[in-house]
């Protein structure tokens, strides 16, 4: 009754009207869950504590590849807990404030920062942030727009980054034909991360915000700020700067940041390359495109958290003992995004034990039957890829639903080639476009504790900026379905997303000369 119909899509879609009533995640995923529960198993009690604890969060948890995603995030935690002790972040906010002397400033360096680490998402968002936050910090940019830098720069530059963990994903769903090839001619019709980091820049140089994000910018403005220099209870902050923390190295420097950072990268791009045979003799580009993300991240961090402890210990800013003790307190900053994690996954794995990608699929072959509407397929995909991913909280799992379907719809047409290139595009955006709405997305959470920001309080902000980019991006999928052809699309839509912003700022501008 249940399965393979809308109601598959009831879960996520509670949990997420919940978590954005109620302001709290905790409790609106776990009740989602037990929604699905209940859907699945006919209201069974008994049937319905074995789907959810035993199929659902044990499955979840005893997962390779989720494992290895948490593993990755305590490791992190442990090496930006270990930077501040040594005091590596006070230096680098020392140095980045004799260098970066204005707000605009900040928000570019995060921007750069954000777009230079294309490999992975989850690296990138919790390296931005461990880096970023004492620059804007020191400039009173509030944590929700600082949270939302990060998360525009981690989804949309790795889906048009031909090396990263999500190329390889996004080839590994394409069959029978050479994946990475059309992967990256589908990056120029990709509208939705360009125009995402089109809007960025727009409002960081023009100095406007709208609608809760520029309350929140202006309620950074009037923090202040204790004795201790540390962001007073006003800021919304994750729990887990309240914790105690013991005195920082004053022997830190730049490198005591920089370093770590630099082997962390370094590191993980091998142990990616070695999860996709590159030391075997496959080439480079294909050892990323058959690399195990989850694996080849906790191989490189691990490496890199060795190499940090005998740096710090080496130049004696840090004995072992303190960075021992740094470990734990790095792990315990990650468990609210690590609970959240775990609560998103169960909730997936209701919605797909509901059927929820068999009914997707459904609506999308209904739509590309109709051989009349050919040309809006992009926009339409698009749109259903949004909604997949904003109720399921997964840009990876939406690939995998949709772009098998695109590639069948247009198999053995070359009429069709350049449109099929445009919707496996538009599918891809659609994702990512979905995953920075929802508040159950791992993206989402990742971002949240980068930034150290109040998880609904960072959806809440980035929507209005999310559903912005997103209605240029469809209007420009309409045009690219008539037109075919990027060199004409890309100045279009960048056109378009800039004269949309400048509007909004016209509107707001009126409005509140008005009051």
């Amino acid at each position: 009754m249940f399965v393979n119909s809308f109601w598959a899509l009831v879960p996520a879609i509670i949990a997420i009207a919940l978590a954005l009533i109620t302001k709290e995640v905790y409790s609106s995923l776990f009740i989602g869950i037990l929604v699905g529960g209940l859907l699945y198993t006919n209201f069974s009690f008994t049937a319905t504590m074995q789907h959810v604890f035993v199929d659902g969060m044990i499955g979840q948890l005893s997962d390779g590849w989720n494992v290895g995603i948490l593993i990755f995030l305590v490791v992190l935690g442990s090496m930006v807990m270990l930077m501040n002790r040594a005091g590596g972040s006070a230096a680098f906010g020392r140095w980045a404030s004799e260098h970066v002397k204005t707000k605009v400033g900040a928000q570019i360096a995060t921007i750069i920062l954000g777009c230079l680490i294309f490999i992975d998402d989850y690296f990138n968002c919790l390296t931005v942030g461990s880096v970023m936050r004492p620059l804007t910090d020191k400039h009173k940019i509030s944590r929700e727009k600082l949270s939302y830098l990060i998360d525009a720069t981690a989804a949309p530059v790795c889906i048009i980054a031909p090396i990263s963990s999500w190329a390889a994903a996004v080839t590994g769903f394409v069959d029978g034909t050479n994946g990475l090839t059309l992967f990256v001619r589908a990056i120029p019709y990709n509208f939705y991360a360009i125009l995402t980091i089109v809007m960025m820049l727009t409002l960081t140089f023009a100095k406007f915000d709208y609608g809760p994000m520029k309350q929140a910018e202006l309620d950074a403005l009037n923090i202040k700020k204790n004795s201790d220099n540390k962001i007073s209870e006003h800021a919304s902050m994750t729990g887990a700067e309240d914790q105690p923390h013991p005195p920082v190295s004053g022997k830190g420097r730049v490198i005591h940041l920089v370093l770590p950072i630099v082997a962390l990268i370094f590191c993980c791009i091998v142990g990616m390359i070695y999860t996709g045979g590159f030391f075997e003799g496959t080439s480079f580009v294909d050892a990323f495109a058959g690399s195990d993300a989850s694996v080849g991240l906790v191989y490189g961090s691990v490496v890199a958290l060795v190499t940090t402890i005998i740096f710090m210990v080496a130049t004696r800013v840090l004995s072992f003992n303190e960075c021992m003790n740094a470990i734990p307190e790095g792990f315990k900053s990650m468990v609210p995004a690590i609970m959240i994690l775990t609560f998103a996954w169960t909730l997936k794995s209701m919605t797909d034990s509901l059927g929820a990608a068999t009914y997707i699929a459904g609506l999308v072959e209904n739509v590309a039957d109709n051989q009349n509407i050919m040309s809006m397929l992009p926009a339409f995909v698009f749109i259903i890829g949004a909604f997949l991913a904003f109720a399921t909280g997964t840009s990876w799992g939406t690939f995998g639903i949709l772009i098998p379907i695109v590639v069948n719809v247009f198999a053995g047409n070359p009429n069709y080639e350049e449109l099929m290139i445009i919707a496996i595009s538009a599918c891809m955006a659609g994702a990512v476009c979905g995953d920075h709405c929802s508040p159950i997305s791992d993206t989402t959470i990742m971002a949240s504790a980068g930034g150290q920001c109040n998880h609904i309080k960072h959806v809440s902000t980035q929507l209005p900026y999310a559903i912005t980019a997103a209605i240029v991006s469809c209007v420009a999928y309409v045009i690219a379905g008539v037109v075919r052809n990027a060199f004409v699309c890309i100045p279009v839509s960048i056109a378009l997303m800039v004269l949309t912003l400048l509007a909004i700022r016209f509107v707001s501008d009126n409005n509140k000369q008005t009051a």
